[in-house]
Parts: structure tokens; C-alpha cells; sequence
């Protein structure tokens, strides 16, 4: 307080008692910023817990704590929660559109909308065995379990196309719905279980989580593993049922002709 402070002008030199007063305080060391805010950073880890169940906490506490809060002063929940809010919503938008394109392809292949409409009623069932399997083994809802659940609609699907385009042809040689629909069950029973046994067998291993890191893709297998599991049960006996009741004219023939035909008569195809 005893220095002495030169005017940069002209004038007498004053100390520093007379022109400032000094007291200790106290101020942090690092100071971090966000998008150019000054802000106070406050970690939250997770343990033996899931991390949406924890952001959710976070959530209601900082909720609590908004009205609280001075002017120009706000909370704002960042790191790894924001990465995991995006990836389900792109995950979740990317399943919505895969079956809205699988769905819209079979209509260009089957030239009508009802047959696809057939083929993807064994998808829900699908969808209730994901979340009955990830119940069951106590997993959350994850990037790779969303990962699992669109690989469960290719193959659910495809199964089911069996299923529909060999009833389609036994209607086209005389029979009524319900006769195609139980002749296909029937026949496309061993073709339809060998696939997915394959797949359900494929992804055992990596449903255990064994091995280092293992625990990261068990997800991925437990929800291919309940997806298949359901949507094979509903292949065999919903989309049969289905089909009868919703299919009460046979395929139109026109769709079903193979176009290298020389006389361009209707010729049905034969799988």
C-alpha cells in the first residue's frame, strides 16, 4: 500500500493507499468455458447404475434448482448424456424408416399393399420379445441393443415373405385362404426355424459377455436372440392367421407372371 504511483501525465505521485483498497478473497484456479460462457463445471459419475436412470435424477434436481437460480445464471446438462439423448433418437428415427422402406419395397415387389401389410404384422411381436429379453437378463436399452432390434426386423421379415409368397401360390392353384395359410405353415415350417436357429445360435456367444469387453455387444446378441425368438413363434402362427382372415381373393395374377412369357399369357411363378 506504501508504493508509489505515477500519473502517466503530469502530476504528483500518490501511493496506493490513497487511491485503492485492497482485501483478500478468494477465487478458483481454472476457470472453464463453455461457447464462450464462463461456467462451474460439477461431475456426476455412474455406479452399479444405468446412465439414462441417472440423468433422469440429474434432471429433477437441476429442474429443481432452475427457479432458484439469479439472473443470467442457467443449468445445462452435458457430456456423455447428450451423446446418448442423440444416438437413441437417430437409432429410433433409423428403425422407424427401415421398416417404412422394407415395407414399401414389398409393395413395389408384391405390386400390392396388402401382402406387405401381412408380412410385417410379426414385427411388433418382435419388438415385445426384444424388451421381454432385455427384461429378463436385466439389460438397459443401449446403442448396440437398438443395433440388435433392426437386425431382427431383416430377418423376421424375410421369414415371413416365406411364408406369404408360398401361400400366394397354393391360392393361385385353387385353394381358399385358410387352406394356403395352414399349407404354408406347414411346409416353409423347417426353412423358417433353420433360419433363425442360425442366427439365435450365432449370437448366443456374444449374448454371454464373455471375454474382455464382452459386456459392451451382449446387448446386441440378447436383443437379436429375443426379437427372433417371438417374431419366429409369430411367423409361424399369427401371419397364417392373419393371411386368412385379410386375404379373401387370391394374388392377382398379372403380378405373379413371368414376364419372358413369349405369348405374354399370365404364366404364375413356382418357387
Amino acid at each position: 500500500m506504501n508504493t508509489a504511483v505515477t500519473p502517466s501525465g503530469a502530476g504528483q505521485p500518490q501511493l496506493l493507499s490513497n487511491l485503492a483498497t485492497l482485501e483478500r478473497r478468494e477465487a478458483p484456479a481454472v476457470i472453464s468455458h463453455s461457447n464462450v460462457q464462463p461456467v462451474f463445471d460439477i461431475y456426476a459419475n455412474v455406479q452399479d447404475r444405468d446412465l439414462g436412470s441417472v440423468a433422469t435424477a440429474v434432471y429433477g434436481i437441476a429442474a429443481e434448482l432452475r427457479p432458484k437460480l439469479p439472473p443470467g445464471h442457467t443449468i445445462a446438462v452435458r457430456g456423455q448424456v447428450e451423446s446418448m439423448s442423440s444416438a437413441f433418437t437417430r437409432l429410433g428415427l433409423g428403425l422407424i424408416f427401415a421398416v417404412a422402406l422394407v415395407y414399401l419395397l414389398m409393395v413395389v415387389n408384391f405390386q400390392s399393399w396388402l401382402d406387405p401389410f401381412i408380412i410385417i404384422s410379426a414385427l411388433p411381436a418382435g419388438f415385445c420379445g426384444i424388451v421381454w429379453m432385455l427384461f429378463v437378463t436385466q439389460t438397459t436399452f443401449s446403442v448396440p441393443a437398438l443395433m440388435g432390434a433392426i437386425m431382427s426386423v431383416g430377418v423376421a421379415t424375410a421369414n415371413s415373405i416365406l411364408m406369404v409368397t408360398f401361400a400366394n401360390d397354393q391360392m393361385l392353384e385353387g385353394r381358399d385362404s385358410r387352406s394356403a395359410a395352414l399349407a404354408a405353415g406347414a411346409t416353409r415350417l423347417r426353412p423358417v426355424l433353420m433360419t433363425a436357429l442360425a442366427m439365435i445360435i450365432g449370437m448366443l456367444p456374444m449374448s454371454l459377455g464373455l471375454g474382455e469387453g464382452g459386456e459392451q455387444n451382449a446387448p446386441l446378441g440378447r436383443a437379436v436372440i429375443g426379437g427372433l425368438a417371438v417374431a419366429t413363434v409369430a411367423t409361424l402362427f399369427l401371419v397364417p392367421l392373419v393371411y386368412s382372415v385379410l386375404r379373401r381373393r387370391p394374388p392377382r395374377q398379372d403380378f405373379l407372371t413371368d414376364p419372358a412369357s413369349p405369348d405374354g399369357d399370365a404364366t404364375p411363378t413356382q418357387e
